[in-house]
Protein backbone atom coordinates (compact mmCIF):
# COMPACT_ATOMS: atom_id res chain seq x y z
CA UNK A 1 0.00 0.00 0.00
CA UNK A 2 1.17 3.30 -1.37
CA UNK A 3 1.32 6.10 1.47
CA UNK A 4 0.69 9.96 0.28
CA UNK A 5 2.42 12.76 1.78
CA UNK A 6 0.69 15.67 1.62
CA UNK A 7 3.20 18.60 1.50
CA UNK A 8 2.54 22.49 1.92
CA UNK A 9 5.72 24.35 2.33
CA UNK A 10 4.31 27.25 2.88
CA UNK A 11 0.40 26.67 2.21
CA UNK A 12 -1.36 29.86 1.17
CA UNK A 13 -3.81 28.74 4.05
CA UNK A 14 -3.87 26.31 7.13
CA UNK A 15 -6.59 26.48 9.97
CA UNK A 16 -8.24 24.09 12.26
CA UNK A 17 -11.98 23.85 11.53
CA UNK A 18 -15.12 22.21 12.44
CA UNK A 19 -18.22 20.92 10.36
CA UNK A 20 -21.48 20.53 12.20
CA UNK A 21 -23.68 21.89 14.97
CA UNK A 22 -21.95 22.16 19.02
CA UNK A 23 -22.17 18.70 20.54
CA UNK A 24 -21.71 16.70 17.03
CA UNK A 25 -18.93 18.85 15.65
CA UNK A 26 -16.08 16.89 13.70
CA UNK A 27 -12.71 18.91 13.80
CA UNK A 28 -10.29 19.02 11.18
CA UNK A 29 -7.17 20.24 10.33
CA UNK A 30 -7.18 22.33 6.05
CA UNK A 31 -4.80 23.30 4.31
CA UNK A 32 -4.79 24.83 1.02
CA UNK A 33 -2.06 25.65 -1.78
CA UNK A 34 -1.26 24.82 -5.16
CA UNK A 35 -4.76 24.67 -6.40
CA UNK A 36 -5.37 21.56 -3.97
CA UNK A 37 -7.23 21.22 -0.66
CA UNK A 38 -6.33 18.56 1.94
CA UNK A 39 -8.48 18.05 5.16
CA UNK A 40 -8.08 15.88 7.67
CA UNK A 41 -10.03 14.83 10.85
CA UNK A 42 -9.21 15.19 14.65
CA UNK A 43 -10.24 14.91 17.99
CA UNK A 44 -10.84 18.78 19.70
CA UNK A 45 -8.69 17.36 22.30
CA UNK A 46 -5.61 17.08 19.78
CA UNK A 47 -6.49 20.35 18.45
CA UNK A 48 -6.58 22.10 21.42
CA UNK A 49 -2.89 20.43 22.30
CA UNK A 50 -1.83 21.14 18.90
CA UNK A 51 -2.57 24.68 20.24
CA UNK A 52 -0.62 24.38 23.83
CA UNK A 53 2.38 22.76 22.34
CA UNK A 54 2.73 24.90 19.57
CA UNK A 55 2.76 28.11 21.54
CA UNK A 56 5.61 26.38 23.65
CA UNK A 57 7.68 25.54 20.30
CA UNK A 58 7.65 29.25 19.78
CA UNK A 59 8.40 30.21 23.27
CA UNK A 60 10.75 28.00 23.04
CA UNK A 61 12.76 28.42 19.45
CA UNK A 62 12.63 32.22 21.15
CA UNK A 63 14.54 31.51 23.83
CA UNK A 64 17.17 29.29 22.47
CA UNK A 65 17.15 30.59 18.68
CA UNK A 66 16.58 34.36 19.40
CA UNK A 67 13.96 34.07 16.68
CA UNK A 68 11.69 37.22 16.40
CA UNK A 69 8.04 36.75 17.60
CA UNK A 70 4.59 38.30 16.63
CA UNK A 71 2.70 39.15 19.67
CA UNK A 72 0.07 37.32 21.20
CA UNK A 73 -2.34 40.44 20.78
CA UNK A 74 -6.31 39.56 20.72
CA UNK A 75 -6.70 42.71 18.21
CA UNK A 76 -4.97 40.81 14.96
CA UNK A 77 -8.36 39.66 13.53
CA UNK A 78 -7.39 36.78 12.09
CA UNK A 79 -8.89 34.25 9.65
CA UNK A 80 -12.63 33.48 10.96
CA UNK A 81 -13.74 32.03 7.54
CA UNK A 82 -15.29 29.03 7.62
CA UNK A 83 -13.71 26.13 6.16
CA UNK A 84 -12.98 25.61 2.26
CA UNK A 85 -15.48 23.20 0.24
CA UNK A 86 -15.64 20.55 -0.13
CA UNK A 87 -14.47 19.28 3.32
CA UNK A 88 -13.53 15.71 1.75
CA UNK A 89 -11.44 13.66 5.11
CA UNK A 90 -8.38 12.29 3.65
CA UNK A 91 -7.57 10.35 6.90
CA UNK A 92 -8.09 10.41 10.63
CA UNK A 93 -5.48 11.64 12.51
CA UNK A 94 -3.23 9.56 15.05
CA UNK A 95 -0.05 11.60 15.68
CA UNK A 96 1.11 15.21 15.84
CA UNK A 97 4.57 15.43 15.09
CA UNK A 98 6.33 19.41 15.62
CA UNK A 99 9.50 20.50 15.01
CA UNK A 100 11.14 23.48 14.47
CA UNK A 101 13.65 24.70 11.59
CA UNK A 102 16.17 26.76 12.70
CA UNK A 103 17.82 27.52 8.76
CA UNK A 104 14.25 28.51 8.15
CA UNK A 105 13.26 30.20 10.82
CA UNK A 106 9.81 27.58 10.02
CA UNK A 107 7.30 25.69 12.05
CA UNK A 108 6.57 22.02 11.26
CA UNK A 109 3.77 20.78 11.64
CA UNK A 110 2.72 16.91 10.87
CA UNK A 111 -0.39 15.28 11.15
CA UNK A 112 0.25 11.48 10.40
CA UNK A 113 -2.78 8.91 10.13
CA UNK A 114 -3.98 6.61 12.61
CA UNK A 115 -2.24 3.60 11.98
CA UNK A 116 -4.11 -0.09 12.15
CA UNK A 117 -2.88 -1.21 15.34
CA UNK A 118 -2.89 3.00 16.83
CA UNK A 119 -5.79 4.83 17.93
CA UNK A 120 -4.23 7.07 20.95
CA UNK A 121 -3.86 10.58 20.92
CA UNK A 122 0.32 11.52 21.10
CA UNK A 123 2.47 14.70 20.14
CA UNK A 124 5.59 14.54 18.87
CA UNK A 125 8.47 16.01 20.65
CA UNK A 126 9.39 19.72 20.23
CA UNK A 127 12.73 19.15 17.96
CA UNK A 128 15.10 21.52 15.97
CA UNK A 129 16.15 20.36 12.80
CA UNK A 130 19.47 21.98 13.37
CA UNK A 131 21.31 18.55 11.62
CA UNK A 132 21.09 18.55 7.76
CA UNK A 133 22.68 15.53 7.31
CA UNK A 134 20.37 13.44 9.81
CA UNK A 135 16.58 12.63 8.74
CA UNK A 136 14.43 12.66 12.25
CA UNK A 137 13.19 9.19 12.61
CA UNK A 138 10.16 8.86 11.18
CA UNK A 139 7.34 6.34 12.67
CA UNK A 140 5.11 4.59 10.44
CA UNK A 141 6.29 5.41 7.03
CA UNK A 142 3.67 3.79 5.34
CA UNK A 143 0.98 5.85 6.72
CA UNK A 144 -0.39 8.93 5.36
CA UNK A 145 0.74 12.01 6.59
CA UNK A 146 0.05 15.80 5.86
CA UNK A 147 2.95 18.34 6.08
CA UNK A 148 2.98 22.30 6.67
CA UNK A 149 5.66 24.58 7.19
CA UNK A 150 4.94 27.74 8.96
CA UNK A 151 6.23 30.91 9.56
CA UNK A 152 5.99 32.35 13.26
CA UNK A 153 3.57 34.95 12.26
CA UNK A 154 1.16 32.18 10.59
CA UNK A 155 2.04 30.04 13.31
CA UNK A 156 0.54 32.54 16.00
CA UNK A 157 -2.71 33.12 13.66
CA UNK A 158 -2.78 29.13 13.82
CA UNK A 159 -3.13 29.15 17.63
CA UNK A 160 -5.44 31.93 18.09
CA UNK A 161 -8.18 30.36 15.50
CA UNK A 162 -8.01 26.80 16.67
CA UNK A 163 -8.29 28.52 20.44
CA UNK A 164 -11.50 30.32 19.15
CA UNK A 165 -12.77 26.65 17.81
CA UNK A 166 -11.97 24.81 20.62
CA UNK A 167 -13.83 27.01 22.74
CA UNK A 168 -16.82 28.13 20.17
CA UNK A 169 -18.42 24.42 21.17
CA UNK A 170 -20.81 23.72 23.73
CA UNK A 171 -20.66 25.45 27.23
CA UNK A 172 -19.25 23.77 30.57
CA UNK A 173 -21.10 22.81 33.14
CA UNK A 174 -19.89 24.69 35.84
CA UNK A 175 -19.59 21.98 38.44
CA UNK A 176 -18.27 18.88 36.63
CA UNK A 177 -17.13 20.87 33.24
CA UNK A 178 -18.71 18.00 31.10
CA UNK A 179 -20.61 19.99 28.18
CA UNK A 180 -23.98 21.31 28.66
CA UNK A 181 -26.82 20.05 26.19
CA UNK A 182 -29.26 22.72 25.04
CA UNK A 183 -31.94 20.82 27.29
CA UNK A 184 -28.70 20.20 30.50
CA UNK A 185 -27.23 17.55 31.29
CA UNK A 186 -27.26 14.84 34.54
CA UNK A 187 -24.41 16.52 36.38
CA UNK A 188 -22.47 13.44 37.97
CA UNK A 189 -21.85 15.98 40.73
CA UNK A 190 -25.61 15.94 41.93
CA UNK A 191 -25.67 12.20 41.62
CA UNK A 192 -28.16 12.36 38.51
CA UNK A 193 -30.52 14.39 40.75
CA UNK A 194 -31.95 17.12 38.78
CA UNK A 195 -32.30 21.32 40.59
Amino acid sequence: MTHQVHAFEPPERFVAGTVGPPGERTFFLQARGGGRLVSVALEKVQVSLLAEKLEELLSEAQRRFGVELPEATPTIVGDNDPLDTPVDEEFRVGTLGLAFDVDTATVVIEAIAVGETEAEVELGDVADDEDDDEEPEEPDEDLDRLRVRLTPEATRAFIERARRVVNAGRPPCPLCGQPLDPAGHLCPRHNGYHR
